[in-house]
């Protein structure tokens, strides 16, 4: 049972198509883990009864070789024991050449059995040097696919390390996206230009206050000639120009007549 519980567990393994068990699962990496134990597990268990099988195949062919030997032997001693009853007869002893032929009966009897024995055992042979065979195939097989699970493994393990950390990249150059408003570079970029347009603000600001008060200083200056000239036209004076000099008698018109002067 255990022969044959062993030799089905590693012919499931072996059609196991693992692409497919991988593609239907919920969760790859977690089926590729447990297939990766399974075949350890029983690749295991096929050493061990691969090993119990060697051991018994070499028990049995020993078996074997002795019986063989055996017959070999008994073979040899009917033929000393028919030579001697041979010599024995020849000489008149046929008493005695009677007891050598009975002699290699016996051992002719026991060189039957023997080979009996050998023949019988040999079937087994087979049987055993085939299951020992095929067990050593299907553990190769399965050493193949462990390997080939192992370099999945680390294949989806890899591609699942790159997919992370492309992801943090692209997550990384989003943040940094100058068209992106809320990136910190856009903020930035937004503070500086902030800070720009205060400072352009505050030197508007200087230039307006600045000619504002010259604006200011004209404007009093108009207004005291004005005051100037109103106080002249109320005492009978001619205003004076700003910036002409005061008129001579010469230049002053002669007064209008008036009869009866």
């Amino acid at each position: 049972m255990a022969k044959q519980s062993i030799f089905g567990r590693i012919s499931t393994l072996l059609r196991a198509n693992v692409n497919a068990m991988l593609d239907s699962a919920e969760d790859p990496k977690k089926m590729l883990d447990q297939l990766v134990r399974d075949f350890t597990n029983n690749i295991a268990d096929a050493e061990s009864a691969i090993a119990e099988t060697i051991g018994n195949l070499r028990l049995l062919e020993r078996d074997h070789e002795e019986d063989l030997q055996s017959a070999t032997e008994w073979g040899n001693k009917a033929v000393a024991a028919s030579k001697k009853a041979d010599e024995l007869r020849a000489g008149g002893h046929t008493d005695e050449a009677d007891k050598f032929d009975n002699l290699a009966k016996v051992a002719l009897q026991r060189q039957i059995q023997s080979e009996n024995e050998a023949k019988a055992v040999e079937p087994q042979l087979a049987a055993q040097n085939d299951a020992v065979a095929k067990l050593k195939d299907g553990l190769n097989g399965m050493k193949q696919k462990l390997e080939q699970l192992k370099a999945k493994s680390s294949e989806l393990i890899a591609r699942q390390k790159t997919a992370e950390a492309q992801n943090k990249v692209a997550d990384a150059v989003k943040s940094i996206d100058v068209m992106d408003p809320t990136s910190e570079l856009g903020r930035f970029e937004d503070k500086i230009r902030r800070e720009e347009a205060l400072a352009a603000g505050k030197q508007e600001l200087a230039a307006s206050s600045l000619d504002a008060q010259f604006n200011q200083l004209e404007d009093i200056g108009e207004l005291t000639e004005v005051e100037a000239r109103l106080a002249a036209l109320k005492v009978g004076n001619k205003p004076a120009v700003s910036g002409a000099s005061a008129p001579s008698a010469i230049d002053a018109p002669s007064a209008p007549y008036t009869p009866g002067q």
